[in-house]
């Protein structure tokens, strides 16, 4: 069994040569569903090659690339990351609004955020971890 972690959770399910599955597992762990006219999400479907489709089974790999995410996994192959593609992260991302904080500038003057408000503001933070 190989672990997938995707934007819809973790899923334990059956894989060889990489990440190809059976359809019913693909639609387990991406919440896309293979239909003759690609892997389909709803009323949204995304054209597959022909190499990424063999009867039942699907490259979950070559469409998630595909799709426009990141696949990413471990050394041994039991552990795949699917992460959400770029438009569904910024579109997540957009409206929300970073807290207040007050911080020193590099002169050490103390700086607001919302002081800055209408501004372009780089923030560059960096962590020892």
């Amino acid at each position: 069994m190989t672990i997938i972690l995707s934007p819809t959770g973790e899923h334990k399910v059956s894989t060889h040569d990489g990440l190809w599955m059976s359809a019913a597992h693909a639609a387990k762990a991406t919440g896309w569903t293979l239909k003759p006219e690609g892997m389909c999400l709803a009323e949204r479907c995304v054209p597959l090659p022909a190499t990424a489709v063999k009867g039942d089974e699907v490259d979950v790999a070559a469409f998630w690339i595909k799709l426009g995410g990141p696949v990413v996994a471990a050394e041994n192959g039991e552990v795949w990351a699917l992460g959400a593609p770029a438009d569904e992260r910024n579109a997540a991302l957009e409206g929300l609004a970073a807290p207040d904080f007050t911080l020193p500038d590099v002169d050490g003057t103390p700086r607001t955020l919302s002081q800055l408000r209408g501004k372009k503001v780089f923030l560059a933070t960096w962590a020892s971890w």
